[in-house]
């Protein structure tokens, strides 16, 4: 009988930690900007969930949500001295949002790779924060709870990122918008159209390519809207006339998936307000391209 009901405890708990998975994770890759690790911290939350005396959890959701959180604001913590081993840009790793547009969120909000970008820029726990409020919509009261912190300091925190992330970004446009002026790019760098690309790039456009030291992609960040046209209109000979383009979701936008002979070398995404493209962010590093690819044809 005891091993019964330890089977049917396991059951239950089984089926509500499924239920809450598509959340946790959610939760997990907006703070870490990874699915792998996502998914390390995911796997972390279940064992851990395992080893819990669930008799008194009422929402198994809410505790899962608070252990997620915090094993992803640790493994942030760390991430600042494992980037500065990283060859090149670092972007983050993209998802396809096709089936979940939301990524497991009440609002597909802090999902777009130009802002998980961004928001590595703001300390862990000023990311979780903001997570849990923008994309969660986590009262102010329980996140403190789940961060071990204040109400006043929890409302601090989501304020100063609210802050920080609206001063380096400008207002997006729409996904109808954002593909008519990617189309357009993309048309313009396949032909090294100086002009147009001129036209279509902000005077301080960045473009970032993460080759990971894998691919040979620039190592470093190129700046403003003449370096950016020539640097893209002196590879587009060699670049793109052996290039295949597939047009793609990630992370909630249109994005062109470029391939060459047969294989996926590049998932080009771009970060559009009124003013242009402000930027290019070419995810380039096998690691992070191959999973996303995967999961197109899955």
């Amino acid at each position: 009988m005891r091993a019964r009901d330890d089977a049917d405890s396991l059951d239950q708990a089984t089926r509500e930690f499924m239920a809450a998975r598509p959340h946790l994770f959610g939760i997990a890759y907006r703070v870490l900007g990874s699915v792998v690790e996502a998914e390390d911290i995911v796997q972390d939350a279940w064992l851990r969930w395992q080893n819990t005396d669930r008799a008194d959890i009422v929402e198994p959701t809410a505790f899962l949500a608070t252990v997620t959180s915090r094993l992803a604001i640790n493994l942030a913590q760390s991430a600042p001295k494992r980037r500065e081993s990283y060859v090149g840009p670092w972007l983050p790793e993209p998802v396809d949002t096709r089936v979940d547009p939301q990524l497991g969120a009440e609002r597909a909000e802090a999902l777009d790779l130009a802002v998980l970008h961004l928001m590595e820029r703001l300390n862990p726990v000023e990311r979780a924060a903001y997570v849990l409020r923008e994309a969660f919509d986590y009262p102010y009261k329980q996140i403190a709870d789940m961060l071990e912190t204040s109400e006043a300091n929890t409302r601090q925190l989501v304020s100063r990122a609210r802050k920080r992330l609206s001063a380096e970004r400008k207002e997006p446009v729409s996904p109808a918008a954002h593909r008519r002026l990617l189309e357009v790019f993309l048309s313009a760098a396949q032909t090294g159209n100086l002009s147009v690309l001129e036209d279509v790039l902000t005077e301080d456009v960045v473009s970032y390519s993460d080759g990971g030291g894998i691919r040979g992609a620039s190592r470093i960040p190129v700046v403003g809207r003449s370096h950016v046209s020539r640097y893209l209109a002196a590879f587009a000979p060699r670049f793109w006339p052996q290039a295949d383009v597939r047009w793609v979701e990630a992370n909630g936008m249109p994005a062109v998936l470029v391939s060459a002979d047969g294989h996926s070398v590049a998932l080009l995404c771009v970060d559009v307000s009124e003013r242009g493209i402000e930027r290019l962010m070419w995810v380039m590093n096998p690691a992070k391209l191959e999973p996303y690819v995967a999961s197109l044809d899955s």
